[in-house]
């Protein structure tokens, strides 16, 4: 059984910042990729930011370009995201996610991700 579970969310005004963790944990469980997805109400998943292992490649979505760092450690299956300048428009639920197979780049859609942890919520208040 693979888990990944979040911490770290909260409610925080326009202009501040929040760190959410994540941690994996399972039998034999490695990764290619980690990174963040995020959904607020009445709107699709989408892509936040990740990491892939090999190359220690980033990639970041262009909303959160310049205020977010994801960054993490491979061999201890944890993944973190810094959130700066939060805005009311980041107010979402944040998920961890993990994929298994090789990846050369840094996947941004659902399907090509394994794991999902249950979701962190994070309110930016105006």
């Amino acid at each position: 059984q693979v888990q990944l579970v979040e911490s770290g969310g909260g409610l925080v005004q326009a202009g501040g910042s929040l760190r959410l963790s994540c941690v994996a944990s399972g039998r034999a469980f490695s990764t290619s990729t980690m990174g963040w997805f995020r959904q607020a109400p009445g709107k699709d998943r989408e892509f936040v930011a990740g990491i892939a292992w090999a190359g220690s490649r980033i990639r970041y979505a262009d909303s959160v370009q310049g205020r977010f760092t994801v960054s993490g450690d491979n061999a201890k299956n944890t993944l973190y995201l810094k959130m700066n300048d939060l805005k009311p428009e980041d107010t979402a639920v944040y998920y961890c996610v993990a994929r298994r197979r090789l990846a050369s780049t840094v996947a941004t859609t659902n399907a090509e991700y394994d794991y999902w942890g249950q979701g962190t919520q994070v309110t930016v208040s105006s």
